[in-house]
Formats: C-alpha cells, sequence, structure tokens
C-alpha cells in the first residue's frame, strides 16, 4: 500500500514521464547492451566482416583484369561500391535483431521498464550504425591492404563515411518495418536476398553503367546504389560529388518521410 501511495502512477499503471534527455541516455545504454554483446558472441560480427571481405577479394583478382585491365585500377571502382552494397545488405540486420527480440518477447520487456518508448528501437538503431561504422573502416584497411588508397582528403572521407551512415540510418527504416511484419527472423533474411540482391546488382558496384545494354543504362543510374556508390568513389577518388551527394540525401529523406511513420505505426499495433 505504501508503495502505490508513493508512486500513483504505477498504481494507474501508467508509464512514468521520461525527459528527451533521458531517452537519449536510455538508448545509449540500450545501444551498448546490443554491441556488448558481440563481446560474448564475437561470430556476431561475421556477417559485417566475412562476407563483404570476401566480396572485396573474389571480385578485384577474379574480374579486376578482365574489367578494368588491372587489380588496381579495379579496386578503385569496386571498393567504394562494395561499401555501399555491404550497407544494404547489414542494414537488414536491425529488422532481424527487432524481430528476434518481438517474438522472443525482449521487446515487451524492455517496454515494460519506466523508459521512453521509443528508447529500445532507438537503441537498437544506433548500436547498428555503430557495426556500419566498423565495416566501412574494415573494408577501408582491406582495400589500403590490396593497394587501395584515398586520393582526396580527410575530410572527404569522413564525409563519405557520414554519408553512408545517414544512408543506412534512413534505409533502417524499411528494415524496421519488415522485421515487424515478419513471421520470424528467416523471414527478414530472405526478404534481404529476394529483394535487396537484385537492386544491389542492378548498379554500377562492380562494372560502369556504359558497359550495360542501353535499355538498362536507366534503371541502373535511378537506382540509389548506384548513387550512392558514384557519390563514395567521387569523396574517395575524385570526381563529380555534388548532384550525387544531393540525390544521395534527397533518397534518404524521402525513404525516411514514407517508412519511418509507416514503421512506428507497425510496430505500435504490434506491441
Amino acid at each position: 500500500m505504501r508503495s502505490t501511495a508513493a508512486n500513483p502512477d504505477a498504481a494507474e499503471g501508467i508509464t512514468p514521464r521520461v525527459t528527451p534527455a533521458q531517452g537519449l541516455q536510455q538508448s545509449a545504454t540500450l545501444a551498448w547492451r546490443t554491441i556488448v554483446q558481440i563481446r560474448h558472441n564475437p561470430w556476431e560480427l561475421g556477417d559485417y566482416s566475412f562476407q563483404p571481405i570476401l566480396f572485396v577479394v573474389l571480385f578485384t583478382y577474379i574480374f579486376g583484369g578482365a574489367i578494368a585491365g588491372s587489380t588496381g585500377d579495379y579496386l578503385r571502382i569496386t571498393l567504394p561500391g562494395i561499401i555501399v552494397m555491404n550497407m544494404f545488405f547489414v542494414t537488414m540486420y536491425v529488422g532481424t535483431g527487432l524481430n528476434t527480440d518481438l517474438t522472443k518477447g525482449v521487446f515487451d520487456r524492455l517496454r515494460s521498464l519506466p523508459i521512453a518508448r521509443w528508447a529500445p528501437l532507438a537503441g537498437r538503431i544506433a548500436a547498428d550504425l555503430v557495426k556500419h561504422a566498423w565495416s566501412v573502416f574494415l573494408l577501408l584497411g582491406v582495400g589500403y591492404l590490396m593497394g587501395f588508397r584515398v586520393e582526396t582528403s580527410v575530410l572527404e572521407l569522413l564525409a563519405m563515411v557520414g554519408l553512408v551512415l545517414i544512408f543506412a540510418l534512413a534505409f533502417s527504416w524499411i528494415s524496421v518495418l519488415v522485421g515487424v511484419l515478419a513471421r520470424d527472423p528467416e523471414h527478414v533474411q530472405l526478404f534481404g536476398f529476394t529483394v535487396l540482391f537484385p537492386v544491389t546488382f542492378v548498379s554500377n558496384v562492380f562494372v560502369p553503367t556504359e558497359t550495360m545494354p542501353g535499355w538498362l543504362q536507366p534503371v541502373v543510374e535511378a537506382n540509389p546504389v548506384t548513387i550512392l556508390s558514384d557519390a563514395a568513389r567521387g569523396l574517395l577518388v575524385g570526381g563529380p560529388v555534388a548532384e550525387p551527394v544531393a540525390w544521395t540525401l534527397l533518397w534518404a529523406g524521402g525513404i525516411m518521410l514514407v517508412f519511418a511513420p509507416i514503421s512506428v505505426l507497425a510496430l505500435k499495433r504490434k506491441v
């Protein structure tokens, strides 16, 4: 009785009000919870590490000479593109992790705590952005060992990383929606393979657009994967950046405007 009287909100089943600052702190704590799990399960970083490294090594040494004449020239084309392609694939782990938390009841337990209602989702997305950054710098390190060199400034390199993370944040909302709607984590992964593979491969990640059939080139040029790849190449090895960066930001803003409210509404109905 005394605890009920001292905390009338608890008696009425109302979550205590949380300030935005407290919500951000709680989101950071939950993000750290997700990241620290890697210490107990290092293989969780495997998909963020092994797969993109395999793509860089295999495509460079198998196709590099045939497409660009040398592996060094091909790295200048494909490494920025693989960084972008990898971002699209690993973003789906936001949906996989969210779906796992939803199906196992973890998300319900988190939301029953006196924390901001948006903190569990924000923490999940923030943790995956950290993993994205890890993947980008890992690929740059592997590329350096293979002969790739950043031909622009440090500021442009950081701008490339920031641009990729901005798009990853926007695309995470599509992953969130898939994670909420899918029956289990396997269906989230199935979406990634069946939808993202065609989208990422019908781009200029691996080959120049002008080498493709004429009817396919407009599709490739309009593909956000191509646009972001062009921006990444320009920021890393030089070339036009203003137009691809502007279009990338427009794509990111449009995706967020469309999918963020839909994803939040679907999540509210789910829980």
